[in-house]
């Protein structure tokens, strides 16, 4: 029905429920003029006719403190439109202030209302009917996380950190803006705002240099004025002007007056600077001056110095007028005959003013430069200490050190180590040698020592045997910090070499000699030779060497586990005793009875193994009578069988009988 649809676009409702609301109505439409039941009317009829409880039923629901001036069943019309539906509000026609931004494309509505939506758009942010305390701004994301970007002025450098509160404040609000922001309390907009560094800083320049303030400034350090090109101003900054500190120039006009930046004089030298010369010259600056430095002045190409009584040579060319001409006065006459009547006081203190010249500078130097002084080895050799061997390539300045603002020339050189430090830190201090270097080094190099072989002897390690064929460096071996040992409290072998038997001599090594010294490795070895060990005497051990014993190598009874050639790991404490222990049984265990194993030393000595000890008489049932006793004992004992691969002589059985041997006849 048209009248349902009127009434529900009207008051925001459905066809649906605008027809159920038309038939509860019905009975007090009865006896009305029938106009009452057109479309046109049927919305007047519910705002005016209806009663007060039944409207308030009709109303989506109370609004916000902002608009309750709108309140009310006659004024919606001020917000809605009739006949449009769910987007009848009419949001831009009150708020101008953002219709206008939405027109020209400023701030942050524009980034976030869709384009064309106009009043449609604004619900989604600002919802109203929700009750008078209701906040209609509603932030997503919330206000501490708002990208200020989306406003058109990112927030840079120093503005970064800075709260909302800081900046948006109601005195900062254009005065062309004030009238258009509806909110009655301006200090909860954030509308208004330019910007412009002035909408929030103060010009500290008056005016003077125009209102946009990054030509010169950045956002992250407000001193930082290197973006600012004084070259682009009326007058460029050339030479030592581009080192003068602006406040040099640009000076505060009165004690509480802004810094001057504009209108200052700059047409001649003498706008910013005082005539030094009072007047004595009539041309300009320019005409000696540059802006390059004030003290390299071009005047040599347009004054002749050799006009005057001092010709200026060599360094003197380049020194400044003012160095020679105080005051900048010209005329007065200068002292120049001597070279100290510039240059005082004396850097060398008087120390060659005992000297024929008088310590005259011309001597050593020439006005070609102070420095390197003309003073060689060929002079040094007049001296009381000529340059020899390596000495002539020392740089001065390494004996000549500057004391206070002087250089030391006259030095004590008695002995190397008054320039010298002692790299044998006083080993050699006591006599006979006395820290005199030269008893063992020359001026022609530290390296090689002229310490003889010979000289050794004298010391009290003797260089013995293989001991002389040992290079210096192998006893004298510099630490980790340079220093090289020369003087040993303990001389022991040890020191300096390996004990191969691990401690397993000591006892022997500690035993002290006639003369009370401890014989360490000397108790066996000589210096001639490590393997000369004639000094070990064997019979002093618990196996005495005797007989055959004497002819074997010691390897032959002390040997190592690990196949060795040498006696290096070998444990000489560890070596075997016994025969069987080194021998093998020859007879193939037939004399057990003697023991097991066998004892050999009942038969044999370590003499030589034959003949035998054994008595035939009373160890054997055969005993050798007669003839018998000059028989050999193969001429019996003839049987021999393979035992484990080596044939062995067995001496029983053996005949005993006469005919065995002798035959039946």
């Amino acid at each position: 029905m048209p009248g349902d649809i009127a009434v529900g676009q009207c008051l925001q409702f459905s066809p649906r429920t605008s027809f159920r609301l038309r038939r509860k109505l019905k009975p007090l439409l009865r006896g009305l003029p029938s106009a009452f039941g057109s479309a046109l009317l049927w919305p007047v009829f519910v705002l005016v006719f209806l009663p007060a409880a039944a409207r308030a039923q009709l109303s989506p629901g109370p609004l916000s403190k902002a608009h309750q001036s709108l309140s009310g069943p006659t004024k919606c019309t001020a917000c809605h439109k009739l006949g449009l539906g769910s987007g009848n509000l009419k949001c831009l026609e009150c708020h101008t202030e953002i219709s206008s931004r939405l027109a020209g494309q400023r701030g942050y509505h524009p980034q976030v209302v869709k384009k064309g939506a106009g009043d449609k758009d604004c619900a989604r942010c600002h919802s109203e009917h929700n009750g008078e305390s209701f906040g209609l701004i509603r932030w997503n994301p919330p206000l501490p996380n708002f990208d200020h970007a989306l406003t058109g002025y990112v927030l840079e450098g120093k503005h970064a950190p800075l709260a909302c509160a800081q900046c948006h404040l109601p005195d900062r609000i254009l005065p062309s803006e004030r009238p258009s922001i509806k909110i009655k309390d301006i200090k909860r907009t954030y509308l208004g705002l330019a910007p412009g560094c002035l909408n929030c800083h103060i010009d500290q320049h008056k005016g003077q240099l125009g209102s946009d303030c990054l030509p010169c400034h950045n956002f992250s350090d407000w001193k930082d004025i290197s973006k600012f090109d004084h070259a682009k101003t009326k007058y460029p900054l050339t030479g030592a002007h581009a080192n003068v500190l602006c406040g040099k120039c640009h000076v505060a006009a009165g004690p509480t007056g802004p810094v001057k930046y504009t209108g200052l004089a700059f047409g001649n030298c003498a706008d910013c600077h005082t005539d030094p010369h009072k007047g004595a010259f009539k041309d300009s600056c320019q005409t000696c001056h540059n802006t390059a430095a004030w003290k390299t002045p071009r005047v040599a190409s347009k004054f002749d110095h050799s006009t005057t009584k001092f010709l200026l040579l060599g360094k003197h060319a380049q020194v400044g007028c003012e160095t020679c001409h105080g005051g900048a006065d010209f005329k007065k006459p200068l002292q120049h005959e001597k070279c100290a009547d510039c240059h005082h006081p004396d850097p060398h203190s008087g120390q060659f003013a005992q000297r024929a010249d008088k310590g005259a500078c011309e001597t050593c130097h020439v006005v070609e430069g102070w420095k390197p002084a003309r003073f060689g080895v060929r002079e040094h050799a007049q001296s009381k200490y000529p340059l020899l061997g390596r000495h002539i390539e020392v740089a001065c300045a390494k004996c000549h050190l500057p004391v206070g603002t002087a250089t030391r020339y006259k030095i004590t050189f008695a002995r190397c180590l008054d320039c010298h430090t002692d790299a044998h830190k006083k080993q050699f201090a006591k006599p006979p040698y006395a820290n005199k270097c030269e008893s063992c080094h020359t001026v022609d190099g530290f390296h090689p020592s002229t310490y003889p072989l010979g000289k050794h002897e004298e010391t009290r390690f003797p260089l013995t045997g293989a001991h002389m064929a040992v290079p210096c460096i192998e006893c004298h071996k510099a630490d980790t910090a340079g220093f090289v040992p020369y003087r040993f409290e303990d001389r022991a072998c040890q020191i300096c070499h390996l004990d191969p038997h691990r401690g397993e001599f000591q006892e022997r090594m500690k035993k002290r000699r006639k003369d009370g010294s401890v014989p360490g490795c000397e108790a066996c070895h000589v210096t001639k030779s490590w393997s000369n060990v004639s000094r070990f005497d064997h019979s002093t051990t618990a196996f005495p060497l005797l007989g055959k014993h004497r002819d074997v190598p010691c390897m032959g009874c002390h040997t190592s586990d690990k196949l060795e050639t040498t006696l290096k790991n070998v444990n000489f404490k560890e070596a075997p005793t016994k025969c069987e222990n080194c021998h093998e049984d020859r007879h193939a265990g037939q004399f057990v009875r003697y023991g097991t194993p066998p004892d050999c030393a009942h038969c044999h000595t370590v003499i030589r193994w034959k003949p035998s000890l054994f008595d035939h008489d009373k160890e054997a049932a055969f005993s050798l009578q007669g003839a018998h006793k000059d028989v050999a004992c193969d001429l019996c004992h003839k049987l021999k069988q393979e035992v484990n691969g080596v044939k062995v002589l067995f001496y029983k059985p053996t005949p005993t009988k006469c005919a065995a041997c002798h035959g039946s006849t």
